[in-house]
């Protein structure tokens, strides 16, 4: 199982970079924000399930994929991360400064609320 400690931090530009590389498996996107923030933007690619869902659907989740883990600052995200770990997830990240750390460092398309 893997410890809740050892949950990495990813920034908006290393995310950004590994999505980039053509030679890494891409990581699974996992939103868990709510449906209308959702709705008003995402990164691309994307798989949407609602913090409030995940202890029900997380077993639709690959536990073998590196899963990056995104909510609007990073502060749901770190919780869900958590609790993936919990349930044995080896590879999670959380995005720290979540979906705004995107449209501010990366994507300025993507709109900010």
């Amino acid at each position: 199982m893997s410890s809740i400690a050892s949950i990495r931090q990813s920034s908006a530009s290393e995310l950004a970079a590994l999505l980039a590389a053509p030679e890494q498996a891409r990581p699974l996107l996992l939103d868990v924000r709510e449906p209308w923030e959702f709705e008003t933007c995402r990164i691309p690619g994307s798989v949407h399930i609602p913090m409030r869902e995940v202890p029900a659907r997380y077993h639709e989740i690959d536990p073998g994929r590196t899963v990056v883990v995104v909510c609007h600052h990073g502060v749901r995200s770190m919780q869900v991360a958590m609790f993936l770990a919990y349930q044995g997830f080896e590879q999670v990240v959380n995005l720290h400064g979540g979906i705004d750390a995107w449209s501010r460092q990366v994507d300025a398309s993507v709109p900010t609320y």
